[in-house]
């Protein structure tokens, strides 16, 4: 069974994630921010074992809590290469929100394609979304071997409403051809967690989502 928990504080209101192995108590950290201290909590609380540290993408709520993360842990942090431009300045991004950020820890591991990062009986795959930042991707978690139904999606894709493309690299088309050609084949069951709000479906927002409606 998968344990998934979601923390969001202020400013941003941004989702993180701790995702477990029941069986294992294996876990991994998606996105750590300023909720970084919850979800470590979480964690310690439930025995969990946190092996990886995930980025969906390098903006700046997105990574306020990594440098925390890194010294709680010592595990591995996880981005896509197109995305380091970003991750790199992130103090300098905080500072236009009027806020102190720490400097990253460097990138541990860059993903590739056909990877899996695996955690008790589950692993995480992840799968390139540009379109809201160059280096955005769609974590999908599951089985070995089986679809993964539970999808981390960034800030790719929200409950009624898709991610911003006013960002440096960012692109609206690109935006929704990496909706409909990625995350619309996990199929209409598939879980969405979404880094700011509410979760939903593929098929909530395949059938819904006014801006995925022409």
């Amino acid at each position: 069974m998968i344990i998934i928990e979601t923390q969001a504080v202020g400013p941003f209101f941004k989702n993180g994630f701790v995702v477990a192995c029941d069986a294992t108590r294996d876990a991994v950290l998606i996105d750590p921010g300023d909720e970084v201290a919850a979800l470590l909590a979480f964690a310690d609380e439930r025995g969990l074992a946190i092996r990886h540290i995930l980025l969906t993408h390098a903006h700046v709520d997105h990574v306020t809590g990594v440098a925390a993360a890194k010294r709680a842990l010592g595990v591995p942090v996880h981005l896509h290469r197109d995305d380091l431009f970003i991750y790199d300045r992130a103090v300098e991004f905080g500072a236009m929100f009027g806020l102190r950020v720490e400097p990253q820890p460097p990138v541990d591991e860059f993903y590739t394609a056909g990877q899996t990062v695996r955690f008790g009986r589950y692993e995480a795959r992840p799968h390139h979304t540009p379109g809201h930042c160059p280096g955005g991707v769609c974590l999908e978690v599951g089985e070995p071997g089986a679809p993964g139904k539970d999808l981390f999606v960034g800030d790719t894709l929200f409950a009624g409403s898709i991610g911003r493309t006013d960002l440096p690299g960012a692109d609206h088309a690109t935006l929704i051809a990496s909706i409909r050609r990625v995350l619309f084949a996990f199929g209409d069951d598939a879980r969405v967690y979404p880094g700011h709000g509410p979760a939903t479906t593929i098929g909530h927002e395949r059938r819904t989502n006014p801006f995925l409606q022409t």
